[in-house]
């Protein structure tokens, strides 16, 4: 089955190839030159493989791109209803309530890339080329969409520094690392707005180099000897005072900030509907397929093809109160960039 779905494969980019039972194209809509059966099957695999880079938008308010909804997308955050303590009164009924929801709104934008597959390659190497820009693409895709999330809600304004700093400057390599006294500082901070939790916990959003130095600290390394966490959310770490932590290298950090030109280091932890993010599964990225010779007089050899992505993307900082930033450093010296 799958040698037969390759070779089909392989073919869509054959121009003399005439496919047999072929259902509609999609070309005249979309642009691509894919059988809705292909193009469906490609589109879930984009989805599904870009889908465990999307560390920072497992955590978001989901909301579907509108079709023909222009640029702006909406999310609502709800006022907390007070407390009634009078005393109803017998066979009264009392005042009703009404929600008070606050509309909050964002732009999106568009993001994409493409790989251009020459004539040459598709018919001398031996891999599905296809499915292979596809699986890179993918991963493209996902690691773009999480950084835009990700600098969006590493901007809020609810932040702690490490050991007891009073800004990001001041944080010190190898002295003002992260530990469980800075993470119950934070989760404090979430208890005290009644923020919701996800699932039971809060979650946190972790970068390795950081992960190593917390498991140093005995208040980790005590809890973590007998019990046996569940890795439920992509990247999961383990839990500690009340948050599950998912580790990512796209964490963000802050190149060069600290003292001494350290790196310093965002965590992240958040409660449910902190943020809100744009839902890929729900129309925000398509997978696109350009076969040799679509390009017309571009290409009138029949050289070239590719295979690219696209997507309309944005997130957005719901309830600032809902997220705190802990900022620290490590004991180790990133110095990619991401």
């Amino acid at each position: 089955m799958m040698i037969k779905l390759i070779k089909a494969v392989l073919n869509l980019f054959d121009p003399t190839y005439v496919q047999t039972n072929k259902t509609t194209d999609t070309t005249a809509t979309t642009g691509n030159d894919l059988s809705v059966e292909m193009k469906t099957f490609y589109d879930k695999q984009l989805i599904r493989m870009a889908e465990p880079e999307l560390v920072h938008d497992q955590f978001g308010q989901k909301r579907p791109i509108p079709k023909n909804g222009g640029k702006t997308i909406e999310f609502r955050k709800y006022a907390s209803l007070p407390k009634l303590t009078t005393p109803l009164s017998e066979g009264v009924t009392p005042a009703g309530q009404k929600l008070d929801a606050t509309a909050i709104t964002a732009t999106v934008g568009q993001y994409g890339g493409f790989i251009e597959l020459s004539d040459v390659l598709m018919l001398t190497a031996i891999d599905n080329n296809l499915v292979e820009a596809t699986n890179l693409l993918a991963s493209q895709a996902g690691r773009t969409l999480d950084t835009i999330t990700r600098d969006i809600i590493t901007a809020g304004t609810n932040v702690i520094y490490a050991n007891g700093k009073s800004a990001r400057s001041a944080l010190a390599a190898n002295t003002d690392k992260l530990t469980v006294k800075d993470i119950r500082k934070a989760v404090r901070q979430l208890k005290l707005f009644n923020t919701p939790r996800i699932g039971g916990y809060y979650v946190g959003i972790i970068h390795p180099d950081v992960d190593f130095d917390l498991m140093d600290d005995p208040d980790w390394k005590y809890p973590h000897q007998y019990v046996d966490t569940a890795n439920i959310y992509n990247g999961e770490l383990g839990s500690i005072a009340g948050v599950r932590f998912a580790e990512t290298t796209e964490a963000k950090v802050f190149t060069g900030a600290g003292a001494s030109s350290a790196n310093v280091y965002a965590t992240m932890i958040l409660g449910q509907n902190a943020y809100g993010v744009t839902d890929i599964a729900g129309g925000g990225l398509q997978h696109i397929v350009k076969q040799l010779g679509s390009a017309g007089t571009a290409d009138p050899l029949n050289q070239r093809a590719t295979v690219g992505w696209k997507a309309i993307k944005t997130a957005v900082r719901l309830v600032e109160q809902y997220m705190v930033r802990i900022e620290s450093t490590s004991s180790f010296a990133t110095t990619e960039t991401n």
